[in-house]
C-alpha cells in the first residue's frame, strides 16, 4: 500500500494497533520463492491448495493446503512453492503496536511455530477476498479502516480454529465432537468420566490434553455453555428463573443462581433486569 495510507493507518486510533501494509493472492504460484534476511514486519500466508516449503530459524518445514504460515517481525526466512504442485496462497504483511500480541493469541502462548494447521475455511478465504477488494476503492480511508479491523478478526479467528485442528491432527482428539456432546447434554448433567470415555482417554489424560489445547478444564467449559444458554433463555423468554434452572438440569434453583452469579458476575434476576433496563 502507498506510504500515505500506511501512515494514516499507523496514526489512526481505530487501526494503529494492527493494520495491513501489503496483501495479495497468488494462484498456482509456479516458481514463487522469497528469501528475507531482514524481516521488518509481520507476515501471514494462508495456503488453500498445493504445497510449499518454509525455512526459518534453521528449520525446514512443509506447508500444505489448509496451513497458515505466520512469520513475526525479525524472523529470517526463505519460502518457496513446490516445483511439482505449487501452492495457491493468500498473504498479508502487517504491523501495529499490538501485532505481536495478536500473533501470540494465534499461537495460544506456545513457543514459536511458524506453520499452523488450521484447515480450509470459506470464511477465511472470503475475508482475504474482502481485504484484497479494498485496493479497488480509490484509497478510500474508511475502506482501509475496515480492512485493518478485518485483519484483526482474521487473526482472532485463526486463534479459535487452530486448537481444534491441532487436537485432531496431533492429539487424536475430536474437540468438535466433544463440544457437540456438551451441547447435547446442556439440559442435563455431564461428568468428566463420560467426556473422557467419548475421547477414548483416561480422565487424567483427557483433562490434561483438553486444558492444554483450550486453556480451561472440560467441566468448566461445559458450565460456561450452560450459563450461556441460561443467559439466552433470560434474554428471549419470560419463563421464571426456577424454570430456567430446571431446563438446564438444576432442580435446586438457589444452587443454579449461585453458580450463575459466580460465572456471569450477577444473579439471574439482576441479569434479566439489566438486559431489559
Amino acid at each position: 500500500m502507498p506510504a500515505f495510507v500506511q501512515e494514516f493507518l499507523a496514526e489512526n486510533d481505530l487501526t494503529k494497533e494492527c493494520y495491513p501494509t501489503a496483501f495479495g493472492y497468488y494462484p498456482e504460484a509456479d516458481g514463487h520463492r522469497m528469501a528475507r534476511l531482514e524481516h521488518r514486519d509481520n507476515l501471514l500466508i494462508y495456503c488453500t491448495a498445493g504445497r510449499g516449503t518454509v525455512e526459518v530459524n534453521s528449520q525446514s518445514l512443509p506447508v500444505v493446503s489448509g496451513d497458515a504460515l505466520l512469520l513475526p517481525e525479525g524472523s529470517h526466512h526463505h519460502y518457496r512453492a513446490d516445483a511439482k504442485n505449487p501452492w495457491t496462497i493468500y498473504w498479508v504483511h502487517f504491523e501495529g503496536t499490538l501485532a505481536a500480541k495478536f500473533i501470540g493469541t494465534v499461537r495460544g502462548g506456545k513457543r514459536f511455530a511458524p506453520v499452523l494447521a488450521v484447515g480450509t475455511h470459506a470464511r477465511l478465504i472470503a475475508d482475504f477476498e474482502t481485504l484484497i477488494d479494498t485496493r479497488k476503492t480509490g484509497y478510500n480511508r474508511r475502506s482501509f479502516v475496515h480492512a485493518a479491523n478485518l485483519l484483526r478478526q482474521m487473526l482472532t479467528y485463526l486463534s479459535a480454529v487452530a486448537p481444534v485442528v491441532e487436537a485432531k491432527q496431533r492429539h487424536n482428539m475430536d474437540l468438535e465432537g466433544i463440544h457437540a456432546l456438551m451441547e447435547e447434554k446442556l439440559h442435563g448433567q455431564l461428568n468428566l468420566a463420560t467426556l473422557a470415555s467419548h475421547a477414548n482417554l483416561s480422565k487424567y489424560h483427557f483433562s490434561s490434553k483438553y486444558k492444554s489445547l483450550t486453556g480451561h478444564s472440560p467441566i468448566q467449559h461445559f458450565l460456561h455453555l450452560k450459563m450461556e444458554r441460561a443467559c439466552y433463555l433470560l434474554d428471549v423468554s419470560g419463563i421464571s428463573i426456577k424454570d430456567v434452572s430446571l431446563t438446564l438440569g438444576y432442580e435446586d434453583s438457589y444452587y443454579f443462581s449461585r453458580l450463575f452469579k459466580k460465572i456471569i458476575g450477577v444473579a439471574p434476576k439482576q441479569y434479566r433486569n439489566l438486559k431489559r433496563g
